[in-house]
């Protein structure tokens, strides 16, 4: 019997002196900023492109496709949702044009002070814009990295497709499950 049942993830407090930046532009189009969701105190950080729209509109974190298909590739492959917090590379979700790489290097700052606040034992970086992004190279692919564990800014990372992509094509379902068993095997390793 499947004992999946997606839930909204608690979502973390933007830091006050945080909560009003407006170094990257995003501020401009509406979008309120969202600094992550799930055990802000979790071993296991997931870093994703962007908040998507409902988490915007309605300030519940984790019930959207990809939250839902990231929720079951997380509890099919071992994890409990107490060792996972998820974040962003872009803390507001871009409603229109925007510069990318400008505003994703920015936007880095936010995420970097995460990292040295939360000193994550293990990170997972879901889709090509996170990759790119938190490995600093706009080259890298998520298929050609995929089923390794790197060391990046001092952090053991991983990668993995989006869920988003998952959901889309159902082929790389089975992927993505393999990825976070990944993460799930290093961890188990850890706790030892």
């Amino acid at each position: 019997m499947d004992t999946f049942c997606p839930e909204i993830w608690p979502e973390d407090s933007t830091p006050a002196s945080q909560k009003n930046c407006r170094d990257c532009g995003l501020f401009e189009q509406g979008s309120r900023m969202i600094w992550g969701e799930g055990n802000p105190k979790a071993p296991i950080m997931i870093i994703l492109d962007n908040p998507g729209a409902r988490e915007d509109r309605e300030g519940n974190p984790m019930v959207c496709g990809t939250r839902q298909t990231l929720q079951r590739a997380a509890h099919e492959a071992g994890l409990d949702k107490d060792e996972i917090y998820v974040t962003y590379i872009l803390k507001r979700r871009p409603i229109r044009a925007y510069d990318k790489e400008k505003t994703r290097a920015i936007c880095m700052h936010h995420l970097e002070e995460q990292l040295q606040h939360h000193k994550p034992k293990l990170l997972a970086c879901l889709g090509n814009v996170a990759v790119q992004s938190f490995f600093r190279n706009p080259e890298l692919d998520v298929k050609e990295l995929r089923g390794n564990w790197y060391e990046v800014n001092g952090f053991w990372t991983t990668v993995a497709y989006h869920p988003l992509a998952a959901r889309r094509r159902p082929n790389l379902y089975p992927l993505l499950l393999q990825d976070f068993q990944l993460v799930a095997e290093e961890w188990d390793k850890l706790k030892v």
